[in-house]
């Protein structure tokens, strides 16, 4: 064989280092695996600060803070307490923020019947009592000054429905939910009975609280403060 020829193979077979090759020294290893752990780290609280501000974002506002009073005008109240055996349409002045937009007024409505609490009490019993615990359903007082406000959301799905006076029910148009005077629900797929909202006596003004509630279960989960 040729010196040429035995050169070229044991070139071949010549391992050849290089910088990566070479583990250096325990206290190099270590310093590296330390600044790799600092990476991942720094990079998690990165974004988790990332994430806390976005999931916070997505959580419905009325969860975690009360709702604004809105008052009934003076012919409003006079309206509800004319009112007899047949619920009362009443609107008012919806005021409602939405993060960093300014503050929006819209028109709402809600049903007013006059009751009185007893026999409220007996024809829904679901409002008062929450299961074997006997809980109320809702924490504030659903008859207030002889009156109960219903949302005008059906249940169901938040269609909205209406009085019908042939029936002497509320029905809904969307998929046949019924209700009686006081909300029972006594047809259709909604899951529990109309769901009141707060009303009060404030300086000599009757105010009203919009609430929404999570629709086509049968307890009452708040998800909103705004229509």
């Amino acid at each position: 064989m040729s010196k040429h020829a035995e050169g070229a193979s044991e070139g071949a077979q010549r391992k050849i280092y290089s910088a990566y090759d070479d583990p250096g020294t325990a206290e190099e290893i270590s310093r590296r695996q330390f600044m790799a752990k600092a990476t991942l780290t720094v990079s998690g609280l990165i974004g988790l600060g990332l994430v806390i501000p976005i999931v916070g974002s997505l959580l419905p506002e009325g969860s975690t803070a009360a709702g604004n009073w809105a008052p009934l005008t003076a012919d409003e109240l006079k309206t509800l307490e004319a009112a007899t055996a047949k619920p009362i349409k009443l609107t008012f002045a919806l005021k409602a923020k939405d993060s960093y937009l300014p503050e929006q007024t819209s028109q709402e409505y809600v049903w007013g019947i006059k009751t009185d609490e007893q026999k409220f009490i007996q024809a829904r019993p679901d409002v008062f009592t929450n299961g074997p615990t006997g809980k109320p359903d809702v924490p504030y007082d659903v008859v207030n000054m002889g009156f109960v406000i219903f949302s005008p959301l059906c249940p169901h799905l938040g269609c909205r429905f209406n009085w019908d006076d042939s029936a002497n029910k509320f029905l809904c148009p969307c998929h046949g939910s019924q209700y009686t005077f006081e909300g029972e629900h006594v047809a259709g797929p909604a899951n529990r009975g109309l769901d009141p909202l707060p009303l009060r006596e404030q300086s000599g003004v009757a105010e009203i609280m919009w609430i929404r509630y999570k629709s086509t279960v049968a307890d009452r989960i708040v998800i909103s403060y705004q229509s």
